[in-house]
């Protein structure tokens, strides 16, 4: 997410309680959380229910922006989370759904997108490592989905860099592994 120090100034305003601000600034990066959603989420309605969710947290939790790092480095980890809680939640509605209630119907491999298809496996290869390893996840997410570099992300996390590029390296082989069947 391209940044510019008008959107900084915009979310330093609204974390102190200017709400002409933030109503701007949710206008501002309105457009960006849809894309960064869209990276994640292969299905757009989906990706616009993530997004809606990053703005609404965006918007009740602002206060939390505290100014330590850049105000787009605190957005992408939310857009990021609002994204796989998204996924998680769609996921969830369906294994709960008796299939008798659904008109469900097989994918066709001659029209379903193997990139949608690759980024559902890496989001449940994701979860899997999250559940037993989110320090790897939260690193490997904001690297390889959110596209931060590796001095943002550390800066996040609170972690030297090369502790982050381990991170990355471990969590990336748990995911193929997981990708891969193993």
């Amino acid at each position: 997410m391209a940044d510019t120090s008008g959107t900084e100034e915009l979310a330093r305003r609204a974390a102190a309680g200017d709400s002409a601000a933030l109503d701007r600034l949710l206008l501002a990066i309105s457009p960006r959380v849809l894309e960064q959603c869209g990276r994640i989420l292969p299905c757009r309605q989906d990706a616009e229910e993530a997004a809606q969710d990053a703005l609404v947290q965006v918007a009740s939790h602002i206060d939390r922006f505290e100014g330590r790092s850049l105000f787009s480095t605190w957005l992408h980890v939310v857009v990021a989370n609002c994204a796989r809680q998204t996924y998680r939640s769609l996921r969830r509605r369906a294994a709960e759904q008796p299939s008798a209630m659904l008109p469900v119907e097989v994918a066709d491999p001659r029209t379903t997108s193997v990139i949608a298809g690759s980024r559902l496996d890496l989001l449940d290869a994701l979860d899997k490592l999250e559940a037993h390893r989110p320090d790897l996840a939260t690193a490997l997410v904001l690297r390889d989905l959110c596209q931060m570099d590796y001095q943002e992300i550390a800066g996040q996390l609170g972690i030297p860099v090369g502790t982050l590029k381990s991170r990355i390296h471990h969590a990336r082989r748990h995911v193929r592994e997981s990708l891969q069947g193993g």
